[in-house]
């Protein structure tokens, strides 16, 4: 048997809806790294982009077990001597829900200019509406054990 590896030309992309209401940080975000690597696929190949696109709605309502709301820390560098910067968890849901599921994807992806490229293929929106209405995406249901 013959080893496929997958070309531009051969993968089809679609776009995916996932409501993030009630569901857990960690899980969530694994599977849409899965997602968004294509590893879902029949055709994955590691080398190549063959995910999809995933939009996530309700960004403000996804949970985090145990007291991570209140202890875990987001930090960030300036680049200027002394800058290390600190926010919590519990401050970056109310200023800006995305940046945390966005934080927990692209820590689950690839380190590289691949990872950047499928990062960038995730749409998060704290609210239920989202521009992307006219891309027709599957709604996915996520049930997690």
């Amino acid at each position: 048997m013959k080893t496929i590896f997958a070309k531009k030309t051969d993968i089809e992309q679609k776009w995916h809806l996932i409501d993030a209401e009630g569901l857990v940080l960690g899980r969530l975000a694994t599977r849409v790294a899965m997602i968004l690597r294509g590893k879902n696929k029949p055709i994955y190949t590691p080398h190549t982009d063959t995910g999809d696109f995933v939009v996530i709605v309700n960004a403000e309502k996804v949970r985090l077990t145990g007291n991570k709301l209140e202890n875990k820390a987001y930090y960030h560098h300036t680049g200027y001597p002394g800058g290390i910067k600190k926010e919590m968890a519990k401050d970056i849901m109310k200023k800006n829900p995305e940046r945390i599921i966005m934080s927990a994807v692209r820590g689950m992806l690839p380190k590289n200019t691949l990872g950047r490229q499928q990062l960038s293929k995730l749409k998060v929106y704290g609210g239920t509406d989202h521009p992307h209405q006219g891309q027709n995406p599957e709604v996915l249901n996520i049930t997690i054990k």
